[in-house]
């Protein structure tokens, strides 16, 4: 390395450094007496799980009762912080803007680069992705310290971090008892830890978002390095800055505060290693991911498929070997404790939390009205949950079927992709995040299949889980725990079905018809 690349860095780095203490300090966090932190915040302790209308249980498994679209929800303590409402519904213009801006940006570059006028001169390429990350990562940690985040899911986090911090084993037993599963528990235990050194307490927010933060840059960064070997290097700087700066992965890891990222992160690494033929780590791979989150488990058939196409018997042995030990090392520790079939009631419990037809999700069900409808009501003589597990049956043979004609580990992208896709559009008991994945697994399918169409469906499926996420967020930052059935929830649906439709068209012409419409970028 020069030594202008190394004076390059070092002074991004201090730049970072200087400029996430400034956005701290002014945010109140580095002020013991600052004002600007909320009263809530400064006052009471991570408490329960804040809980719908009606509240639930913490026992795993049951159910709170149906919510009133325009019912209010209290924070912890009793009472919404106010303070911390107005900070982050400051920000929703900015917002807004900004995703406007992302998209015409967007369709400048590609534009450009489809006429080929886009050209980064040899070597620069490593200079221009370090400045973008670090702009990508700079912008997020500021934004983070600034932002109070989601309060309720926040408020869950802190209850289990410090849980997990006073006992990890104990951490699924007491009133404070976590839904999750438990890798992600360790990650908790580290930030609990580290939030209960008296310097660091009032980093808590800041702290419970990072995880996602990294991992936004993590996943960002990877897309480069795949994209580099398999396409031009202006092409994987813009498939990498898509992501990194992309306002629907902003807006999850960094205003809400949730994990979506950390878990997307988990399934891009399995389906990347399976379709680098490396199956036994992909393997263990996607165990960690069912083990953070129940949906880890829409992800598993694309493992099955490519064992039946391998027919390989040492391989899929290896597999489960890997997968086995992947469980016991993040779940003995709490079995020692709880049980060895406790996981299996976690996860009963977990799946069954929420019986609605779409929680806040949109999607087919949202489409038709039923967002918040009770899953066991009727639709032609079957229930919205059965007819959500048949169309979870009709789109994995669909995926196998392309997998099976595409007959190339290369289709192990676009199988997932199919599958979180579909079961978030046609199954019931989804919430707004869960399309998430399908972000990067549009531009890891793009990579690998290198067809254009694939880049209009990852512009079209980021817009769709920005715009439910962004609504979904600044709706319960107002107290609106159930999204009204309006313009914005019906236009975005029927969105959300007509990519997936495209997207069932756009496999079987690869896989099946061997048509690609390649990019000349």
């Amino acid at each position: 390395m020069s030594p202008l690349k190394k004076r390059l860095i070092i002074i991004s780095l201090l730049l970072l450094l200087i400029v996430v203490v400034s956005c701290l300090y002014h945010s109140g966090y580095l002020s013991t007496d600052s004002k600007s932190l909320s009263a809530g915040s400064a006052q009471t302790p991570p408490g329960d799980r804040i809980n719908p209308p009606g509240g639930i249980s913490q026992n795993h498994g049951n159910h709170f009762p149906l919510p009133d679209s325009n019912h209010r929800m209290g924070a912890p303590g009793g009472g919404m912080r106010g303070n911390s409402i107005r900070a982050d519904l400051k920000y929703n213009t900015q917002l807004i803007g900004y995703s406007v801006l992302f998209l015409g940006v967007l369709v400048l570059a590609y534009v450009i680069a489809e006429k080929n006028k886009l050209r980064i001169k040899p070597g620069r390429e490593r200079i221009i992705m370090l400045s973008l990350l670090m702009t990508a990562l700079l912008a997020r940690l500021c934004l983070a310290a600034v932002l109070e985040g989601h309060p309720f899911d926040l408020n869950t986090f802190k209850s289990w971090a410090s849980a997990a911090a006073d006992n990890l084993p104990q951490v699924y037993s007491g009133h404070r008892s976590s839904d999750y599963p438990p890798l992600y528990m360790y990650v908790l235990y580290l930030i609990g830890k580290t939030a209960s050194i008296s310097s660091m307490s009032n980093y808590y927010n800041f702290l419970l978002k990072l995880p996602s933060i990294l991992a936004d840059m993590t996943t960002a960064f990877l897309i480069y390095k795949l994209a580099g070997k398999r396409l031009s290097a202006e092409l994987s700087v813009l498939l990498a800055a898509f992501y990194a700066l992309n306002p629907a992965v902003l807006v999850n890891s960094t205003f809400w505060g949730q994990v979506d990222s950390f878990f997307t992160m988990l399934v891009f690494f399995a389906v990347l290693l399976l379709s680098e033929k490396k199956p036994v780590l992909a393997a263990a791979f996607f165990t960690a991911a069912v083990l953070m989150k129940p949906q880890g488990i829409i992800f598993l058939p694309v493992l099955f498929f490519e064992f039946v196409r391998q027919r390989n018997v040492k391989s899929f042995v290896q597999a489960i070997l890997a997968a086995f030990s992947t469980v016991l090392i993040v779940v003995l520790p709490f079995s020692l404790e709880m049980g060895w079939l406790w996981i299996f009631k976690l996860f009963s419990g977990t799946l069954g939390e929420y019986p609605y037809a779409s929680v806040n999700a949109f999607n087919f069900f949202a489409l038709i009205g039923k967002n918040f409808a009770q899953d066991g009501s009727e639709l032609f003589v079957l229930s919205y949950h059965s007819w959500g597990m048949i169309f979870i049956v009709l789109i994995s043979l669909y995926a196998w079927l392309v997998y099976i004609k595409g007959n190339s580990i290369s289709f192990a992208s676009p199988a997932a992709l199919l599958l979180i896709a579909g079961v978030f559009t046609f199954s019931t008991r989804m919430h707004e995040r869960y399309l998430f994945p399908a972000v990067a697994l549009s531009v890891l399918a793009f990579i690998y299949l290198k067809d254009k169409r694939l880049l209009l469906l990852a512009a079209g499926f980021s817009s769709t889980v920005y715009i439910n996420t962004h609504y979904v967020l600044y709706e319960t930052v107002k107290g609106i725990n159930s999204v009204a059935f309006n313009p914005v929830l019906i236009v975005t649906s029927l969105l959300n079905v007509v990519l997936f439709v495209y997207l069932v068209k756009v496999v079987f012409d690869i896989a099946v018809r061997k048509r690609i419409d390649t990019c000349r970028c």
